[in-house]
């Protein structure tokens, strides 16, 4: 009896702990059935060919469905959204990526190998488990007692699939989890097909926008700014300052400033998914979509401003490697990291403060031909150490330089993310940096011939914001010319840098943007509305449902 003990005590404690970790419930997950059907089972079979195939069979299962139930985890507490291996595998890479600049590329390596060496010794260990050297017979006791537990365990399994629970705290997390990826991969991949077809019959066509003619237009995605930093307290108290602050010093330069909020499609990170989603006017919530809207050569904003003749510009201090997707775009342009000649120090992730980005955006980049520009700024992305100040002398950035006496201030990543609390006042205080730069940029660049757009590319992640919180991101148009502005009015946006925090939850998908700018600033109406968004999945996993019907089935 003491080889059943063990061999059930440790299958459950392997299938029930990442259920702990997903939900923080301990008391609610105890038991998984299966590992009362698998060890008696194991026990009661023969020793022999057949036996070592239905060992090797179950501790494949259980390693994957183990694997892919931590997965869940660490991608519900990432970008608040369940796991789907069929648009999550090929991001391996940029995980591996974000460890080596949060961590440094040694540690990033021995976590990884760590990891492995985790994942092999779960193998191994389980095969020895599963596999044991005894076998039991039901003519003796603990055989009969083997048999019966295992009969007992299968019935009630076979009732809790039909919707019968007789022990609260027990759960199928084998069976479940192996459901819920199938149904994944199935519904996402008649999606896709979806997604496809429709990409190819309702093309969204390039428009100019001759309302913008002549004019700079300046998208800028600020890192990790949702509306959570404006809503919560413990971040609020900090924004809320700095934005009042920005519009009073935007005013004292004739410059005018509207807010609102859209939905970002993401949360937690993939930033480049947010950009895909304005540029294009789709909903781009997905790897997959991405790129099917890449290779499609669907049309977007740069279409639509080459078509009004504004050179257009992408700059992308975070592009470290190749970046092939923005010859896709077909930007005339491109500013990666090593097209940017920045001399200072890489400060943990972030390759650039934004604060030279953009001063030497203004330098170099911007010239005197009418330019569309995007901008994507990052010291507000995590590990958010160390915090910077704002310069208040721009003519002192020159080519870096100066933030050399920054590069090994504060703690590092690795001691900073030993305390929550710690974290949460450093990603207020980086977004507060980035917003004061990019407002005290605006007052620099914005003239009555500049339409500026700020906006957040997603909320944090779920550690900063909770796990409830709103997809929406705060968004602030500046112009020297009122009459640039008034179409936002008209659209919901209020005047000055604080949005109308209220409507949070119904707040416009971020793809309407450039839909907006061609009804308002095109030569033709353009009514599409978001309903014509397609390749949004819509199965009952989707983010506004995954949690509830996680919960229900494990």
């Amino acid at each position: 009896m003491s080889r059943l003990l063990l061999m059930f005590f440790m299958l459950n404690l392997l299938l029930i702990a990442p259920l702990w970790w997903r939900f923080g419930e301990i008391s609610a997950y105890l038991l998984a059935w299966e590992a009362l059907i698998i060890a008696p089972l194991m026990l009661l079979l023969p020793a022999g060919q057949a036996r070592r195939i239905v060992g090797v069979g179950f501790v494949s299962w259980i390693v994957l469905v183990t694997a892919a139930n931590l997965g869940d985890a660490a991608t519900q507490m990432a970008f608040a959204r369940p796991l789907n291996l069929y648009l999550d595998v090929p991001l391996l890479r940029s995980i591996y990526h974000l460890l080596v600049g949060n961590v440094g590329q040694l540690l990033a390596v021995c976590a990884l190998l760590a990891g492995a060496a985790v994942l092999v010794a779960i193998t191994v260990g389980l095969a020895r488990l599963l596999l044991p050297p005894v076998t039991y017979s039901v003519k003796r006791l603990p055989g009969a007692a083997a048999l019966m537990l295992m009969v007992v365990a299968t019935t009630s399994a076979a009732l809790e699939l039909n919707g019968v629970r007789l022990v609260d705290s027990a759960r199928l997390p084998m069976v479940n989890t192996t459901r819920f990826q199938w149904q994944q991969i199935t519904d996402t991949h008649a999606a896709r097909l979806s997604f496809t077809a429709q990409l190819e019959a309702a093309p969204l066509e390039a428009q100019s926008l001759p309302g913008l003619e002549g004019h700079n237009v300046l998208l800028t995605f600020i890192e990790s700014y949702g509306i959570s930093a404006l809503e919560d307290p413990r971040y609020a108290d900090v924004l809320l300052p700095t934005l009042a602050d920005m519009q009073q010093r935007l005013a004292a330069r004739d410059l005018h400033v509207v807010s609102g909020m859209l939905k970002s499609p993401i949360r937690g990170g993939q930033s480049w998914l947010a950009h895909a989603t304005a540029l294009s006017g789709r909903w781009i919530d997905n790897q997959l979509w991405y790129q099917l809207m890449l290779d499609s050569e669907h049309s977007t904003l740069i279409d639509d401003f080459r078509a009004t003749g504004q050179r257009t510009l992408s700059v992308m201090p975070a592009i470290t490697m190749a970046w092939p997707e923005g010859e896709a775009y077909g930007f005339d342009e491109i500013a990666a990291a090593k097209d940017i000649a920045y001399a200072g120090p890489a400060l943990n992730w972030v390759t650039m403060p934004d604060q030279f980005t953009l001063d030497y955006t203004q330098r170099y980049l911007l010239g005197e031909t009418p330019v569309f520009a995007q901008l994507a700024l990052i010291s507000s992305h995590a590990p958010w150490t160390p915090i910077l100040p704002v310069l208040d002398d721009w003519s002192s950035i020159g080519d870096g330089r100066i933030f050399a006496p920054w590069e090994d201030a504060g703690d590092p990543p690795e001691v900073l993310w030993q305390e929550i609390e710690r974290i949460r006042d450093h990603y207020a205080w980086s977004v507060d940096y980035a917003v004061k730069v990019t407002g005290r940029w605006a007052e620099r660049v914005v003239d009555n011939n500049t339409l500026m757009i700020v906006l957040g590319d997603h909320q944090a992640a779920p550690l900063i914001t909770g796990d409830d919180a709103s997809a929406a991101v705060p968004v602030h148009i500046i112009s020297g010319d009122p009459e640039l502005l008034a179409p936002f009015i008209k659209r919901g946006f209020v005047p000055g840098t604080l949005p109308t925090l209220e409507e949070s939850s119904n707040a416009p998908r971020m793809s309407q943007l450039r839909h907006w700018l061609q009804a308002d600033f095109g030569e033709l109406a353009n009514d599409v509305g978001a309903d014509s968004e397609t390749g949004k999945i819509t199965d009952s996993r989707s983010a506004s449902g995954s949690k509830t019907m996680t919960r229900t089935q494990q």
